[in-house]
């Protein structure tokens, strides 16, 4: 793949992602592998972060390779340690290796995301291997959650894993790796022993694989060029919490038919200013997660909810329309019901999706 050209004629670095389900499968290791075979070609790599996690075996993957310092930060009163962006990009090699790309950084620093140094790296013309878990990308936080019952904090947005030239996906059987961390490969024996009890339960691993290898697949699909579809998503908005989880779902079924995505929200006034506060803050929440997912968002005007949101399909051609089924029964009752019922009525030839929250997997 060729690199595309920055304004002024520059080039962008490739990304490349190695993506596997759960700590200990090897990305780490995998990435350093590539990095020895480039130096050993005469390739000016660098290592820009790297975490070790007390593995000897990746540790010593590492022998040979240039580090770059890392900027000690002050933060209430303790020091952390980041990469430092401005340091690698001064020395300014071919290709740099960055260690979990959604880590969050320590307030203070230039960025709040790794993902967001990397993405300043390739603008130089850095190339840039990097490693990811799964349940780190935006659209599959709900199915983590369900899969493992852990609402996983550090997210990518999946639009900038779209931006990577290459996806290697990095697998190993949930048995090989249960049997990697009881052998304290992965962690610590303490750490290890707790993580058997939770994330690393067979059931979740096994779901958690089965995901990650669909994945892999998609973001091939991605790669090959395939034209666009003709279907085009809507999403309606509440300031309900659970409107959250309908955007990545919405986000998620957006991607795999490569299709445009919408967003609204539905007042009388046309603004957010007539609602409760608490309301407002939420609904201003959930269009910013919306933005921020390359959704586009409106703010509609009009009574009838209903009759707004299907007269805004009509107009933009809409295919499917995405709606939240309310949690509470009062709610159904009040408008859930009727509003959805009105919805399939004025939309017939649209294809409606009522969407439920998930519930998380009984787990023995």
């Amino acid at each position: 793949m060729s690199h595309s050209l920055q304004p002024g004629g520059r080039r962008r670095g490739r990304l490349k992602l190695f993506l596997s389900y759960a700590a200990g499968a090897g990305k780490t290791y995998r990435m350093l592998e590539e990095a020895q075979e480039l130096k050993s070609r005469g390739v000016d790599i660098v290592i820009g972060y790297f975490e070790p996690h007390a593995r000897k075996e990746t540790i010593a993957q590492t022998e040979g390779l240039e580090v770059v310092p890392r900027r000690r930060l002050e933060y209430r009163g303790s020091m952390f340690e980041e990469m430092d962006t401005q340091a690698i990009i001064k020395r300014g090699p071919a290709v740099c290796l960055v260690d979990e790309f959604a880590h969050t950084n320590v307030p203070g620093s230039e960025r709040a995301k790794r993902w967001e140094d990397v993405m300043t790296l390739l603008d130089t013309g850095i190339d840039v291997l990097t490693t990811m878990n799964l349940q780190h990308l935006e659209s599959l936080n709900d199915q983590i959650w369900q899969i493992t019952g852990v609402r996983v904090r550090e997210t990518v947005p999946d639009w900038v894993i779209k931006q990577a030239d290459e996806v290697v996906m990095v697998d190993v059987t949930p048995e090989a790796l249960i049997n990697r961390l009881r052998r304290g490969v992965v962690y610590a024996p303490d750490k290890a022993a707790k993580a058997l009890e939770n994330f690393f339960l067979e059931q979740s691993l096994v779901a958690l694989r089965e995901l990650a290898l669909r994945q892999a697949a998609h973001e091939v699909e991605l790669r090959h060029d395939a034209p666009r579809s003709n279907d085009r998503l809507l999403i309606h908005l509440t300031g309900e919490p659970s409107a959250a989880m309908l955007i990545r779902r919405g986000r998620r079924v957006a991607d795999y038919l490569r299709a445009e995505c919408f967003a609204v929200y539905i007042t009388e006034t046309g603004d957010l200013r007539s609602l409760p506060g608490v309301e407002r803050e939420a609904v201003e929440r959930h269009l910013n997660f919306a933005r921020n997912l390359h959704i586009e968002t409106r703010i509609l005007q009009g009574h009838k909810a209903a009759g707004v949101l299907v007269d805004f399909a009509r107009r933009e051609r809409i295919t499917q329309i995405f709606l939240i089924r309310p949690k509470h029964r009062r709610l159904k009752l009040l408008r859930g019901i009727s509003l959805v019922a009105e919805i399939l009525h004025l939309a017939q030839d649209m294809q409606i999706t009522v969407v439920a929250e998930r519930a998380k997997l009984r787990r023995n």
